[in-house]
């Protein structure tokens, strides 16, 4: 039984054999490639149709997924895609990447550079320009989101009221900021302590940066107190430790001055490295709890 079903199978292979052969003499091999180049792509269109489906489909369950509420008349119809970073909660410190693009940095840059002037400080009392003398030393302006005919601070403008739900008119004008190679500012506070500068018509509840340009190395913003770590090392104010974000074009970064209950965050103390390499540039933007100031 064994040898006449080898003898079977050698048959039926000599007789594939042959039909093979007389069908490459009927189609030669231009027919040949021909045909073997329609299977292709056949099988080419037939996965882009595959993936086409697959994507709609998944594009489907993501639209789904997604509830757009009815909104009030000061509201939005869709869901903000701003994507942010939680770098610290002690100080409330958010990281947004690319906030701004490269050519709204370079429009604000431009309209700073004709109108800078050394940088200077809210004295407190008994403090003098000559007593703070060091203490920052960049070179800065002061510009107002309805001054640049570009339109890129406005557009910004609207994009930092969106994320911080502070309203616009709230908020200061852009100091736009220098640093050059060796400049600095050392560690201090946004908001004014009643104790130290008297009373005030408004505080300031947050601030926000928005970094203009890359550094090369150096000019980080600093946040020596970071988790309440340093508060009791004697901390000369000038030193570059805690938490450092490095800057780079387009992106920004938000920090809370105040707590909720509207006192002094105590780790909201900042500062600005020195630049090591390159050129810093910042706009500054403070935010008030009241649109008087």
């Amino acid at each position: 039984m064994k040898e006449n079903s080898r003898g079977g199978n050698g048959m039926e292979k000599m007789r594939l054999l042959w039909n093979l052969r007389r069908t490459t003499r009927q189609f030669g091999l231009p027919e040949l490639v021909f045909c073997c180049t329609l299977f292709f792509l056949g099988g080419v269109i037939g996965s882009f149709l595959l993936l086409s489906t697959s994507q709609h489909v998944e594009d489907e369950l993501v639209k789904d997924s997604v509830r757009f509420l009815p909104h009030g008349r000061s509201g939005e119809a869709l869901p903000s895609s701003v994507e942010y970073q939680i770098l610290s909660w002690k100080p409330r410190a958010v990281y947004f990447p690319n906030f701004a693009t490269s050519k709204q940095c370079q429009q604000i840059i431009k309209k700073a550079k004709v109108n800078l002037h050394p940088s200077g400080l809210a004295l407190r009392k008994g403090e003098s320009v000559a007593s703070t003398k060091g203490v920052r030393t960049s070179s800065g302006t002061f510009i107002n989101a309805l001054e640049d005919p570009s339109g890129a601070l406005k557009a910004i403008d609207d994009k930092i009221a969106r994320v911080t739900m502070i309203p616009s008119e709230n908020g200061e004008a852009y100091n736009v900021l220098r640093y050059e190679i060796g400049q600095k500012y050392a560690s201090h506070f946004d908001s004014f302590n009643p104790n130290e500068y008297g009373v005030l018509k408004s505080q300031r509840v947050a601030s926000f940066l928005l970094y203009l340009s890359d550094v090369e190395e150096g000019g980080e913003t600093m946040f020596p107190y970071e988790n309440e770590s340093n508060m009791n090392v004697g901390y000369d104010y000038e030193q570059c430790i805690g938490l450092k974000v490095k800057p780079r074009q387009g992106d920004g970064l938000l920090f809370y001055s105040l707590f909720v209950n509207g006192t002094i965050d105590p780790t909201s103390l900042h500062g600005s490295c020195p630049v090591i390499k390159g050129e810093k540039w910042v706009a500054t933007k403070w935010l008030r709890n009241k649109n008087n100031f």
